[in-house]
């Protein structure tokens, strides 16, 4: 894996703008032409995926890059542009509503592709350096937040990009996954309600498969239309629950 390093990745979106193509209606664009102008979805996600914890310190951001960029290859070589024209006429539907539909499609399999890998990937849990170093010099709730917050957070949190540079992470720490597993469960037993412990435990697969938010509802027999959400209020009632509860002390034990 490489090191990561912000000129490169300055150099990158440079070169990206260098080569991008006329406007021109989407279906004249050659193939291309059309990978081409889609590089910057590409780069939106991996920005996404380079700051989550399932992907920091497993895959750097060049890497997500490079990922993203293969599934979209592939996204465009097994595009039907059937889907694009209307069914009536048979004509092609409005720039807007083609640029819409063809940024859905790319980004579905932009974004399981490089889940997929991270899953591949995932042999070990890490930390972003720049975190170990604060929790490490900071004894107070703020560290714990810290810990917490890099443990769990949310792989579809939306990055600001003004503060991208300093949110993506250049260097981490291994950890043996079943041994942090052991650590957590220890704390949320300890913590948290039967019902908030069953949420984090199946969202974050620390015994299991991950579970989606659906098959969590189901599992925890969650009904009704907000069940959904109801998960996802659920899981930042619990990490906030252990940052509350869990003193510094117990997270420097891991650290």
């Amino acid at each position: 894996m490489k090191k990561y390093n912000i000129f490169n990745y300055i150099r990158h979106k440079e070169d990206i703008k260098a080569c991008m193509p006329i406007d021109k209606d989407f279906q004249d664009y050659s193939r291309n032409e059309l990978i081409i102008k889609f590089m910057p979805l590409v780069e939106v996600m991996a920005r996404k995926f380079s700051t989550s914890q399932q992907a920091s310190g497993i895959l750097t951001i060049n890497d997500l890059l490079q990922i993203g960029y293969e599934g979209e290859i592939r996204a465009v070589d097994k595009l039907d542009w059937g889907m694009l024209k209307d069914e009536k006429t048979g004509e092609f539907k409005s720039q807007e509503n083609i640029e819409t539909t063809l940024k859905s499609f790319f980004s579905k399999r932009i974004k399981g592709g490089i889940r997929r890998r991270i899953d591949m990937h995932r042999g070990n849990l890490r930390i972003p350096e720049h975190h170990l170093t604060a929790m490490r010099n900071t004894k107070d709730k703020k560290m714990v937040a810290t810990f917490f917050n890099s443990i769990f957070l949310s792989i579809d949190a939306l990055v600001n990009d003004e503060n991208l540079f300093n949110e993506i992470p250049d260097k981490s720490e291994p950890y043996n996954v079943p041994l942090m597993n052991i650590y957590l469960k220890g704390l949320m037993k300890k913590y948290l309600s039967n019902l908030e412990y069953e949420v984090l435990r199946l969202s974050y697969g620390l015994d299991c498969n991950k579970h989606s938010a659906k098959e969590i509802a189901k599992e925890l027999n969650l009904e009704g239309t907000g069940n959904y959400v109801r998960v996802s209020e659920l899981k930042r009632q619990a990490v906030q629950t252990l940052i509350d509860n869990v003193d510094h002390s117990q997270v420097l034990d891991c650290l």
